[in-house]
């Protein structure tokens, strides 16, 4: 385990991790005189859950919204499936979205839309001429997914928290996304729930073989999903590790995220 900046090449690792899916190095973000990223460099490999925790305002949120290019950067190298996103423009950077699922806190529902029609917009969206046979297969695939087989024609406001949370990752996962990033996935979720979707991302990970960046603040989730966990401070990577490696940290800081 380390406890200082992790410096990370941006290159592939065949031979020890697999593939380099995603890498950042220097990455930097401010908003005025908040540096909310200084100085981060990670790297997350194919296959790979990494957990990001982090204290609030640290700059969780916004690592990942930059990773789509929902924020732009203002510093730092960031390649995403071996394209530099600094070099992207036009299609060529929406196409490369079209392989980056994105877990909204709220889900990001259309609660105007029956279960079926909010997985049909992105389908219709993406891919204009899909035949509508091939449309409801793919919509009963992703239900059937997250276990909302039964759910199809009824409204997001007839559904739990917990099942529209599956909704939202059930919309993500239709276009099969080389990357999942999750947003607090199991924010506002009673223990039960929060461990059933933590299970979920477990069978998305395997099912999809997806590359998964994880912002909580839900140690159980992180517990559970992590292969492993990035901790940021003041704009750095300062820890890295397995669960059990930080759970065992000397440093106190790293201690009370455990507590």
């Amino acid at each position: 385990m380390s406890t200082n900046a992790i410096p990370m090449a941006l290159e592939r690792d065949d031979k020890q991790n697999g593939l380099v899916v995603v890498a950042m190095e220097h990455l930097k973000k401010s908003f005025g005189n908040n540096h909310v990223l200084q100085d981060i460099n990670l790297v997350v490999h194919k296959g790979e859950n990494l957990v990001v925790l982090g204290k609030s305002g640290t700059g969780k949120s916004v690592l990942i919204k930059c990773i789509v290019g929902l924020i732009e950067l203002d510093e730092g190298k960031l390649v995403i499936l071996e394209q530099d996103m600094s070099a992207l423009k036009g299609n060529d950077l929406i196409e490369l979205r079209k392989k980056i699922g994105f877990l909204f806190q709220s889900g990001a529902l259309y609660d105007s839309m029956t279960v079926r029609e909010n997985l049909e917009f992105p389908l219709r969206r993406q891919l204009r001429s899909l035949p509508k046979a091939k449309l409801d297969s793919l919509v009963e695939e992703a239900l059937h997914n997250v276990g909302l087989d039964t759910s199809i024609d009824i409204m997001p406001a007839e559904l739990s928290g917990g099942m529209r949370k599956r909704l939202g990752l059930a919309r993500t996962l239709i276009l099969k996304p080389e990357i999942m990033l999750y947003d607090e996935p199991t924010t506002g979720l009673d223990p039960i729930t929060s461990k059933e979707i933590s299970s979920l991302i477990l069978e998305v990970q395997k099912i999809y073989n997806t590359s998964s960046i994880i912002i909580t603040h839900d140690m159980e989730c992180a517990r559970r999903t992590a292969n492993r966990i990035i901790v940021i401070k003041d704009g750095v990577c300062a820890a890295e590790g397995s669960y059990d490696d930080l759970a065992h940290s000397k440093d106190p800081w790293i201690q009370s995220f455990f507590e």
